[in-house]
């Protein structure tokens, strides 16, 4: 389930892009990158770095055991380029989100999420995937 995303094309892409999580659909998600994206994650309270399709393949298929999705956001924030103002077609996008999903044992695990998206034509080519606060309670 999603909620309180917003009507807009950014809104949409949002909406396809966890369908596609949920329906474990890592080229319709390597579809909306663009082939030099990169990707920061604090999902693991370390950072790591994905550059390109290749490695973010590798980054998604750690997001395939995603079950019983909850997603409300919280915040959401963006900037289309629907009026040709960014030089190079840029549009930007920043979120919040409570997370809320199985965690493999029978229990619900619950997030808070943060995720910001720079795109170049339609394509992400920055996205920061942030954990705001861990399963565990404890915060990044």
């Amino acid at each position: 389930m999603l909620e309180a995303v917003p009507a807009t094309k950014l809104g949409d892409m949002f909406r396809a892009h966890i369908q596609m999580i949920l329906d474990k659909n890592i080229d319709g998600l390597l579809g909306q990158y663009a082939e030099d994206a990169v990707l920061i994650s604090s999902f693991e309270k370390v950072p790591k770095i994905f550059k390109g399709h290749t490695e973010l393949r590798e980054h998604f298929k750690g997001i395939l055991g995603i079950n019983d999705l909850k997603d409300i956001v919280g915040f959401w924030g963006e900037l289309d380029n629907v009026e040709g103002k960014f030089a190079g077609g840029l549009s930007a996008l920043m979120i919040t989100e409570g997370i809320e999903m199985a965690d493999g044992k029978g229990g619900t695990a619950k997030m808070r999420f943060s995720d910001s998206w720079v795109l170049r034509d339609g394509k992400i080519i920055i996205h920061f995937a942030g954990m705001v606060q861990y399963p565990d309670g404890s915060l990044s």
